[in-house]
């Protein structure tokens, strides 16, 4: 899998309803690029990829958006549109995604804000919330088309530890109570040891998943 150049040679993973998986490494393994490679940014060199029932193999370009739409994406930089309110974020989604009826569109809206606890932010602007709040709105939206499965790329990495512990809380719940799969990329130890999942390790150009009693390393060589 790559974008510029291949840097995954040898990655095996199923990802099934319910699953809580980590993808961890050091910097420059290619966590980020397995992500990219899930949404179809990155293209699959070799080898063989089904995600939501699309297959990566040659994916066509009309196909990717109905691909991200069975998907929620959860970014480390939140990724709002700062012009517009958490309302406005929302609705413009659920618009691109062809949603017409504004009675149920600000429906969906409300069910997501609360959610994720955030019914009485709907009008601020994403500059007026702290940093823990934006990325509840960026896990709302998420939600929003009812996805098989959230990729999230370092959801807490610009978060504290205290809004971190808040964040994975919320994607716990998630996973718990919707059964929606998670995948989630980090180099937080504190994060994949408090809230337990299914591991995959990024090394050596593979991805493999923990082994029993297996020590990972994620300390930054210089």
């Amino acid at each position: 899998m790559n974008g510029e150049a291949t840097v995954i040679y040898s990655l095996d993973m199923d990802v099934y309803p319910g699953d809580f998986v980590y993808i961890v490494g050091k910097v420059g393994t290619g966590k980020t690029s397995i992500i990219r490679t899930i949404i179809a940014e990155n293209q699959l060199s070799k080898g063989e990829g089904i995600v939501c029932g699309y297959s990566l193999n040659g994916i066509k370009g009309k196909d990717i958006p109905y691909l991200r739409r069975k998907m929620g994406v959860v970014f480390q930089d939140f990724q709002l549109l700062m012009d517009r309110s958490v309302e406005d974020n929302l609705s413009f989604v659920l618009k691109a995604t062809g949603w017409k009826e504004e009675d149920k569109i600000s429906e969906r809206i409300e069910q997501v804000l609360k959610a994720v606890g955030m019914t009485m932010k709907a009008h601020k602007m994403p500059y007026q919330l702290s940093g823990g709040e934006q990325q509840r709105i960026a896990i709302a939206r998420a939600l929003l088309n009812d996805p098989q499965v959230i990729i999230a790329d370092e959801p807490t990495g610009n978060l504290d530890n205290e809004t971190a512990d808040g964040i994975l809380q919320l994607l716990t719940r998630i996973n718990i109570e919707k059964g929606t799969a998670i995948v989630m990329v980090t180099h937080n130890r504190q994060i994949f040891e408090k809230y337990p999942g299914r591991v995959m390790v990024c090394r050596d150009e593979t991805c493999k998943e923990q082994q029993p009693d297996e020590i990972i390393d994620l300390e930054i060589t210089i």
